[in-house]
């Protein structure tokens, strides 16, 4: 039976949506004509490839693999810093926006997470293979800028960049990336120690060390992603995951609807309830985790596609507008939890 068989049809609105901003080159943009960075292309076509859109999804890995730079890395949009509209540029970022364009470690890693995915998903070790290189070459990129109290700069050190700083949600995101990159090298019989070495010390970095976060950034403290990442990392206890999402969830969560972007807006965001849900199934909140991604039924158009988000106090979807990432998230969050195919584990277990 074909994956998209076993899902009977549940995502045939999100395929449609995805494979419609899907460009001839592979690449897939958050909406027509919109941002295309590494991060969020990858994770629509992990969301594809789950579904049984396998040539589609390899499609979208080969322009990324075509367009890798020589040092292993590609430039990219960061994500809450690009505008949909000039309100939701306003709503989100309240400074935050560099104006300039970088090379963000976090997008960067994500590939060894979404060709260790590949292998799960299809146990294809050629295919695998022919992608190590990329994935080598990423990592090694991105761990050549850790700190050494474990740390990892969120941006390459080009010219007029960012002041050196680390982002919570971004190393979390790293460190998943690296126990796929680990597992990855391990099944092709790749010896790397240097990236177990720099694993371990991101680790305690994440759980030890929050003075090492957000040292120039403003108010991140109201953002949802900084709150569940570190859970969804891996990096923390789960005393420690069940701890911190215990402290704030009154603070982000909005019984029935799911999680807000941020604590100070009525704004529930479904990438973000997804990737909590992901979350929660590594703790073992299987019961929680599948009540919360039901929440996520009524953000559906009528053909099946989900919108990004909704102001819950107005109950008006916003922006108007269906991500191919948010369609991905919900994806691998659904899979995750019901448990479908070889690939579900990948983002929420354990290392």
């Amino acid at each position: 039976m074909s994956l998209n068989r076993q899902f009977d049809g549940y995502f045939d609105g999100a395929h449609a949506t995805i494979l419609s901003l899907q460009n001839a080159d592979g690449s897939i943009p958050w909406f027509k004509n919109g941002v295309i960075d590494p991060w969020n292309h990858l994770e629509a076509a992990m969301g594809l490839n789950v579904i049984g859109a396998r040539a589609e999804a390899e499609k979208a890995i080969a322009y990324l693999r075509n367009s890798q730079l020589e040092d292993g890395s590609w430039w990219g949009q960061l994500g809450s810093a690009v505008p949909i509209d000039e309100e939701l540029h306003q709503f989100t970022n309240k400074g935050m926006d560099t104006g300039q364009q970088i090379r963000d470690t976090n997008f960067i890693a994500y590939c060894a997470t979404a060709i260790w995915h590949h292998l799960c998903l299809h146990q294809d070790l050629d295919y695998a293979h022919a992608n190590w290189p990329m994935v080598e070459a990423a990592i090694d990129f991105v761990i050549a800028l850790q700190y050494p109290q474990g740390d990892i700069r969120w941006t390459a050190r080009d010219a007029g960049t960012p002041e050196e700083d680390a982002l919570v949600t971004g190393n979390s995101s790293i460190h998943k990336s690296l126990s796929c990159a680990l597992k990855l090298a391990e099944a092709l019989s790749k010896d790397r120690p240097h990236w177990q070495h720099a694993r371990a010390k991101l680790a305690e970095a994440l759980a030890h060390k929050p003075e090492r976060y957000d040292r120039t950034w403003e108010a991140k403290d109201r953002y949802s992603m900084d709150w569940y990442y570190p859970v969804l990392s891996g990096a923390l206890s789960l005393e420690q995951g069940q701890a911190r999402l215990e402290a704030d969830w009154d603070k982000f969560i909005i019984d029935g609807f799911g999680c807000r972007c941020v604590a100070d807006e009525p704004w529930v965001t479904v990438a973000e309830t997804a990737e909590l849900v992901i979350a929660l199934v590594s703790q073992g909140a299987q019961e929680k985790a599948q009540t919360i991604l039901s929440w996520l039924e009524q953000f559906r158009d009528d053909t099946g596609a989900y919108w990004m988000g909704m102001q819950v106090e107005q109950r008006v979807f916003w922006p108007v507008e269906r991500p191919a990432w948010t369609a991905g998230a919900v994806i691998l969050a659904f899979d995750s939890v019901h448990q479908i195919t070889p690939a579900h584990g990948v983002l929420s277990q354990r290392d």
